[in-house]
């Protein structure tokens, strides 16, 4: 199915491995010239090399912090014009909610929900002259449904949401969307740290976790990155303009509802 991206340009953030990866490799495999961002410039390099020599695409990474000033300005001015942006950053580790600091919530929230807002001012004005804009937040099925221990990241992703929603309405008519994708357990770093906690805390394996979580999820198995990555990259298509203000989930039926 050709999604109508060729020759469109795509920045996609926390992207050198996990979820955001396979995001940026299917928007590669769609025609999108991407740029990449990550902390490790190795991992980075060697995920622009593999995803170029995929995909043929022209791959720009970006060695940066996301969640900094710094980072973000970078990532915009790798690009003259931003057509997709695709919003992801990794959450706060786990913690009981009585063990955080003010300063822990602060750079939650700033992590999770000010920092995708300061990149959608970026580059929205943009889009909306265009008449063409695509952006994709990568949130949490925790938002839906709250993990414990992951309190303070479904918070600020839930903060999110519920600001982007307005948004999406603002731009619509300018053929700019605003969706978020809503993961559940898929096999990345992310879910391998969590699943670590989890074992020093009950005393077993992570691979136990892993295995009792995989016991939750009516599918019967945890989540293939590139799954996700296409769903990311069907929402920024041409064909999916009349799609915005949505939350996706993507959890194998692990969320027990209807709506």
């Amino acid at each position: 199915m050709d999604l109508g991206l060729k020759g469109r340009r795509a920045i996609i953030c926390a992207s050198s491995r996990g979820l955001g990866r396979a995001c940026a490799m299917a928007l590669a495999e769609a025609g999108c010239e991407v740029v990449i961002n990550g902390r490790d410039a190795a991992t980075l390099e060697a995920t622009a090399k593999a995803i170029a020599e995929a995909t043929g695409a022209r791959v720009i990474p970006i060695a940066a912090d996301v969640g900094t000033a710094e980072g973000r300005k970078a990532l915009l001015a790798a690009l003259p014009e931003v057509d997709i942006l695709v919003n992801n950053n990794g959450g706060p580790p786990p913690k009981d909610f009585r063990q955080l600091s003010h300063a822990d919530m602060v750079a939650g929230v700033e992590s999770n929900m000010i920092t995708p807002i300061e990149l959608i001012q970026g580059v929205i004005d943009g889009m909306v002259a265009r008449k063409f804009g695509r952006i994709i937040n990568i949130t949490s099925g925790s938002v839906k449904m709250p993990l414990p221990q992951l309190d303070l990241s479904s918070g600020a992703r839930a903060g999110l949401t519920a600001f982007v929603a307005g948004v999406a309405r603002q731009v619509a008519g300018s053929n700019v969307t605003i969706n978020c994708i809503l993961p559940g357990a898929f096999l990345t770093d992310r879910l391998r740290t969590v699943a670590a906690s989890a074992a020093k805390a009950q005393g077993i394996t992570a691979d136990e976790v892993l295995a009792a979580r995989t016991k939750t999820i009516p599918a019967g198995r945890l989540g293939d990155p590139d799954e996700f990555g296409q769903l990311c990259a069907y929402l920024a298509s041409a064909q999916a303009g009349y799609i915005t203000g949505q939350n996706f989930l993507i959890d194998g039926g692990t969320f027990p509802g209807a709506f």
